[in-house]
């Protein structure tokens, strides 16, 4: 009876030790599986923020684009507008002295018809 209980014993402490063995290979593997993932993680995240500070450099370089031209057509209307001014001041002037003109011919018309 003592004998098929010590090979009882026997039988479970081999299989116990083979389930450990099985468990800790499982561990391993697992551990190797969760590195990887880690790995891959990390390099999206890198692949991520590699391509967000790209799409942010080429978003600066059209934003200062987008002002220099801002900043030409603002100045390009500026003397547009001081353009405008000038011409509608010698406007007035040739009003005034088409006004002088017809009044001095008016007058000298006057002058001959006497």
């Amino acid at each position: 009876q003592l004998q098929l209980t010590m090979s009882e014993k026997n039988e479970v402490t081999k299989s116990l030790e083979m389930v450990q063995k099985e468990l800790q290979e499982k561990e391993r593997e697992m551990k190797g599986e969760i590195s990887e993932y880690k790995d891959r993680l990390l390099q999206a995240e890198k692949e991520h923020q590699d391509a967000l500070t790209e799409a942010n450099r080429k978003n600066e370089v059209e934003i200062e684009a987008c002002q220099d031209k801002m900043n030409s057509l603002e100045h390009f209307i500026s003397s547009q507008k001081l353009e405008i001014e000038h011409l509608k001041s010698n406007k007035e002037e040739l009003n005034n002295s088409l006004k002088e003109a017809n009044q001095t011919l008016g007058e000298l018309l006057k002058t001959k018809v006497r």
